[in-house]
């Protein structure tokens, strides 16, 4: 069955030239699935395994707009309709210079699995586009973002692909989103997006949630060792959305973070990181981090080195992909660390992952640890569809048992294929089969 998959994964190469990212996520995933299709030796037939590495569809679209000094800017927007199987399309839109075609398609493709593993009937897809939110006015945003829907909006729909928020992409881009496809298309489709503000159908949790659910994976595992979170120092990289709330719910359940970072540098707080303040510089002032450090006589920011130099006992990767590397695992490792738990997409290198993995320890990849986020955004679509609007504590409820079920189904399947303890197969073995039976049963399309 090894030679199956290579062929398939040499196919994907040969295709997508230059494609680093995407080669990257469908090797990982394939590579799991080996002693799945050993057992069940059907889901290598009919093509099913050349079919789901290629995208149903594929969407790139020009981005004009004017800047504040009158000046017309062209960007370049992306949306990757991966599968459908489950449920509608279903993944973020990523506003950030880096974005390109191959790193929207190994984002739609991670999407596919994450999903199925929420078990809530929403398909894979992802978006974005090169355009940097960062330093543009307000007026500016509004304008980008009112081109891009302009394009985007012929696309999507409650019932075919529902975008949301990630890098780049908050709750003030989502609302200009919005308004424009209300403009479009003469309809209040409150399901079109998630990640909406809480007075026009936005859920409660929403912003929490891939933050939290990443915590609560790593708190899952701990148990499966007789073991919390209680006391242990952690390392959270990243300042946005995801980093903030993985710290908020890490300080809940009484462990200590002590990092965070952004593009400038990362902080040390060795007396355990100011929540508050820190939302502040970063939520409220779109500061960076050395505004923090500024603010903070405890903190101190380092410019040189890796924020996975610092000794923790728990590390939560939350900036972005490819950002933890073989020998930034190594030092962690060195240093005593025992859990990783994945808040951003693939943060961690193939070489990071094969030494955590021979170290033994916890290691969670993100999509797993850190489907939160979109399970709460189908939690959103869910409340839309209803027109009701949820508790905090419901939705709170909700997401947690949606992550315990996670982290036991990726144990369970890890088990019956005789790898135990491994989340990355067991991950993949269970976001694999959920959507491959479905297509069986679809039929080829």
């Amino acid at each position: 069955m090894q030679d199956v998959v290579e062929k398939v994964y040499e196919q994907v190469v040969a295709r997508n030239r230059g494609e680093a990212e995407f080669h990257q996520a469908v090797r990982e995933v394939l590579d799991s699935l080996s002693p799945v299709i050993a057992k069940h030796p059907h889901y290598a037939d009919g093509g099913l395994l050349e079919r789901i590495v290629e995208p149903e569809r594929q969407i790139m679209f020009r981005v004009p707009w004017v800047d504040d000094a009158g000046k017309v800017q062209v960007n370049r927007g992306f949306r990757i309709e991966f599968n459908s199987a489950l449920g509608p399309y279903k993944g973020g839109l990523r506003f950030h210079p880096t974005v390109n075609a191959g790193i929207i398609k190994f984002l739609g493709f991670e999407q596919i699995f994450k999903n199925a593993l929420t078990n809530q009937a929403i398909g894979g897809g992802k978006g974005g586009s090169d355009f940097d939110p960062h330093g543009r006015s307000d007026a500016e945003v509004m304008r980008f973002c009112q081109s891009f829907m302009t394009e985007l909006s012929r696309h999507i729909g409650p019932s075919t692909d529902v975008p949301a928020g990630d890098i780049g992409v908050g709750g003030r881009e989502i609302g200009y989103l919005f308004g424009q496809y209300k403009r479009l298309r003469n309809a209040y489709d409150a399901g079109v997006l998630t990640g909406k503000g809480l007075g026009w159908g936005g859920s409660l949790v929403r912003t929490e949630a891939t933050g939290y659910g990443t915590v609560l994976f790593a708190q899952s595992m701990l148990a499966t060792k007789g073991e919390t979170l209680e006391g242990k120092k952690v390392a959270v990289s990243g300042a946005g959305n995801v980093a903030i709330y993985a710290i908020e719910k890490a300080q809940q359940l009484g462990a200590t973070p002590i990092t965070f970072s952004d593009s400038s540098g990362y902080v040390v707080d060795e007396a355990g990181v100011d929540l508050d303040l820190l939302k502040q510089v970063k939520e409220v002032e779109r500061g960076r981090v050395k505004d923090y450090v500024a603010r903070r006589p405890s903190a101190k920011l380092a410019t040189s080195g890796s924020v996975w130099d610092v000794p923790v006992d728990v590390a939560l990767p939350c900036a972005t992909q490819n950002e933890l590397n073989g020998e930034q695992a190594a030092t962690l490792l060195r240093n005593g660390c025992t859990v990783i738990s994945e808040g951003a997409n693939m943060p961690s290198t193939p070489e990071a992952i094969e030494a955590f993995q021979s170290a033994g320890i916890l290691y969670a990849p993100g999509k797993a640890s850190n489907a939160g986020g979109v399970a709460t955004s189908a939690l959103e679509m869910e409340q839309n569809a209803g027109r009701t609007r949820w508790t905090f504590e419901k939705a709170d409820a909700k997401l947690t048992g949606i992550m315990a079920d996670i982290h036991d189904s990726c144990v369970a399947a890890a088990e019956e294929y005789g790898h135990p303890g491994d989340y990355v197969l067991g991950a993949n073995a269970v976001g694999f089969t959920r959507v491959a039976d479905v297509m069986i049963a679809h039929g080829i399309v």
